[in-house]
């Protein structure tokens, strides 16, 4: 994804040249070596149009002239004489919450895949540590190859020399151990009857525990029962699709107004004479929450030494959905 932006199989294979390059340098006799995506930009050029257009005639390829300055160097992740003319560290801490919520509202099962992802631009060799208000709420952590260890299991402080660019510092795990809050709730009234071909479908979608956040990017999906034909649903907001092959309801919803909240209502036909369905759909939704760490994480300080200058510092939150599913 680095090198060409999407990782597919037509990427794959125009470019196959080149991803032998990247993966012959990234194993040494099957161990791997070189894993930092900078420092494999300057052992491998990404494929841009001119290059491959030259390389075509010259008869060329992507791999570059020296070795990196890094990989001769005690910090082989970050190459050498690094200068800016801005001087910026930008971390961006992005959770995805996974529950199962059970048709009462309970919570069945929830836990959080949090990551840490950084992009560094700061001239030399800087030293950076980075303090959390609660580092106890981190486990089953693992870390980018530049963070010192030692120093994370004594003083539970990130202490590391960054990689120049874009990196991801580490990935962490809350499980329900702590209490996972759930930001958002479904209040949902789904009722097939016995010998009728008509059923109720109502659901309403709310914010909770968001710590006054604005929940956003909202996307309601339900996989409905065979049995069912057609939908006739009114949303209070956003747009709705009932496909009748595969039967599956989508409702992009967009913003939660915490005054008025976002409802979908109205009818579902039935086939005649089949028995109702078994069971009730599941919901599935997808949202995103900006400026909120689900887990209740938060940085403290960043600090830098080893370098004289002031750096720009900025640190974004960012929640949003993994499986999220509400049995009704």
């Amino acid at each position: 994804q680095d090198y060409f932006g999407v990782c597919s199989e037509v990427m794959i294979k125009d470019n196959v040249v080149v991803v032998y390059e990247v993966l012959e340098e990234m194993l040494d006799n099957g161990f791997p070596l070189a894993t930092e995506s900078n420092i494999l930009k300057e052992l491998i050029k990404p494929p841009t149009i001119l290059r491959t257009v030259v390389n075509t005639i010259t008869g060329s390829t992507n791999v570059g002239d020296q070795l990196p300055t890094g990989q001769l160097s005690v910090v082989p992740w970050r190459r050498t004489g690094v200068k800016y003319t801005n001087n910026e560290a930008y971390f961006d801490v992005i959770e995805e919450i996974d529950a199962i919520i059970d048709k009462s509202g309970s919570t069945i099962t929830a836990e959080i895949q949090g990551v840490i992802d950084a992009c560094v631009k700061l001239t030399g060799m800087p030293d950076l540590t980075l303090s959390f208000m609660n580092p106890r709420l981190l486990d089953d952590v693992s870390f980018h190859p530049c963070v010192r260890f030692k120093r994370w299991e004594s003083e539970r402080i990130l202490s590391f020399i960054p990689p120049d660019g874009n990196f991801r510092l580490l990935s962490y795990h809350v499980s329900a151990q702590n209490l996972v809050a759930i930001p958002v709730y479904v209040k949902h009234n789904i009722s097939f009857r016995d010998s009728s071909s008509l059923g109720r479908f109502e659901i309403t979608v709310g914010p909770k525990q968001t710590m006054g956040k604005t929940v956003e990017g909202v996307m309601v999906t339900s996989q409905m029962p065979k049995g069912v034909l057609n939908m006739t649903l009114t949303p209070s907001q956003g747009t709705h699709i009932f496909d009748p092959v595969t039967k599956l309801l989508s409702w992009d919803v967009g913003k939660i107004n915490p005054q008025k909240l976002p409802s979908l209502k109205g009818n579902v036909s039935l086939q005649a004479g089949t028995s109702k369905p078994d069971e009730n759909p599941t919901i599935n939704l997808q949202f995103k929450i900006q400026q909120l760490a689900i887990s209740g994480l938060k940085v403290n300080r960043l600090d830098m030494y080893g370098e004289k200058y002031k750096p720009f510092k900025g640190i974004k939150y960012m929640t949003k959905a993994g499986k999220f599913q509400v049995r009704t």
